[in-house]
């Protein structure tokens, strides 16, 4: 395949995916779409969240038609099976749009298609097996990342970039026919899915991206000419997604939750707590896969020694870190007992207010309470028992006046005499 075959390819994709983007879009956006019945979401939501077909229809028309026309030459059986076993994920994927799937099922097919491709490619069964575990968790890892606007589509698009500089220089251009409409097709749809989002991904085009990525990836670390430190530079291609898939593992594990129920808790998700903007943490996540993607290609070039991936290894494992550090869930949140101390604490500004409006109260009071305990047959509240000392407006406590060891009638006529 040449490399205008390769343009040729790239361009198509683009153009069909900004074609049905688009149309996508207008349907998505038109306004007064009744709710459909049964209680079930809008369609005009539906075609928003299933928007990533339109991405998977134009990587997919332009690289079939590619085939189609001879362009992959020898290579034709192990394109063609990673373009099916994506198509089949991405099949999948909407289904599960429509109407959520079971994971052992998912995962089933995922496998499935994975198994399909190394056939196809002709590997050998040990390193059959590993491509096809390799697919699937780095497939899942990519997915993962559809959690904010733009952020899957700008890593995938970042990582099929390095995959097609690989594929270039291992001097096997067919198998940089997907990672160019890949390109192209996320290139398109980048703009739609930018915050705020008019389309989605969804599971459609989310799993389609990681297979394709996954897949492609381990077909061009299978063809790679001996010599190269391909083994150490196609897997660091994938390291934002481990990351996170990483970072949400370790952060459930500790707060004792189940690792498959999704939350808040992944890159995007933890850097909007530190107030940076979802286009920021779309930006970011895509600058950090950039350093691990530079480094890859330059060491599979043989531009760069292996070790030089260590760098962007610890950079990863220290942003990680970091990130584990940001809380990610809520502490529970408990109802406060019903009393007065507690209602007054939680209510600012005018509580406090009433607090000295109590006080005052109270000192106005105070002067009457030894009064009434020095009558005779009141009873001496014993100690720690007693009311609480009555308090000036200030805060101060009050000072009663010294007892006269007279009834209350007595002293009452005794202060009229002296005045």
């Amino acid at each position: 395949m040449n490399v205008l075959g390769i343009i040729a390819s790239g361009v198509a994709a683009l153009f069909i995916t900004v074609a049905l983007a688009k149309s996508a879009r207008r349907v998505a956006l038109r306004p007064h779409v009744p709710n459909e019945p049964g209680g079930r979401a809008p369609r005009a939501e539906v075609l928003r969240r299933t928007g990533g077909a339109t991405a998977v229809l134009g990587v997919g028309t332009a690289t079939g038609v590619a085939l189609w026309l001879g362009a992959a030459d020898d290579a034709a059986g192990s394109v063609g099976g990673l373009l099916a076993g994506a198509g089949i994920v991405a099949a999948l994927g909407l289904v599960h749009d429509l109407k959520p799937l079971w994971t052992a099922l998912r995962l089933g097919a995922q496998t499935a298609a994975a198994i399909l491709v190394v056939c196809l490619a002709g590997l050998p069964p040990a390193a059959g097996v590993l491509a096809a575990l390799w697919i699937v968790l780095v497939t899942n890892a990519f997915a993962l990342l559809d959690h904010a606007d733009g952020l899957l589509t700008a890593v995938g698009l970042v990582t099929a970039a390095g995959l097609l500089a690989c594929a270039l220089v291992g001097g096997d251009p067919a198998l940089a026919l997907l990672p160019t409409t890949l390109v192209a097709g996320l290139a398109g749809f980048l703009l739609h899915t930018w915050h705020p989002a008019r389309l989605r991904l969804g599971a459609t085009g989310a799993q389609f991206t990681g297979f394709a990525l996954a897949a492609s990836g381990a077909l061009i670390l299978a063809a790679a000419p001996s010599g190269r430190a391909a083994w150490a530079a196609l897997p660091a291609l994938a390291t934002v997604a481990l990351a996170d898939s990483a970072l949400v593992l370790i952060s459930r594990r500790r707060a004792a939750r189940s690792p498959l129920r999704d939350t808040d808790d992944h890159i995007a998700h933890r850097l909007r707590r530190v107030r940076v903007t979802v286009p920021g943490a779309a930006v970011l996540t895509a600058l950090w896969a950039a350093v691990p993607v530079a480094t890859g290609t330059l060491v599979y070039a043989e531009l760069l020694h292996p070790a030089f991936l260590l760098l962007p290894l610890a950079g990863t494992a220290a942003a990680v870190f970091a990130l584990l550090r940001i809380p990610a869930y809520g502490s529970p949140r408990t109802a406060p007992p019903r009393t007065g101390s507690s209602r007054t604490a939680s209510s600012g500004a005018a509580p406090s207010r009433t607090a000295a409006a109590r006080r005052a109260q109270a000192s106005g009071v105070g002067a009457a309470i030894p009064a009434a305990a020095s009558a005779p047959g009141a009873k001496a509240s014993a100690p720690g028992q007693g009311a609480p000392a009555a308090r000036t407006a200030a805060g101060h406590p009050t000072v009663p006046p010294p007892p006269t060891g007279r009834p209350p009638a007595e002293a009452t006529t005794a202060a009229a005499e002296r005045g």
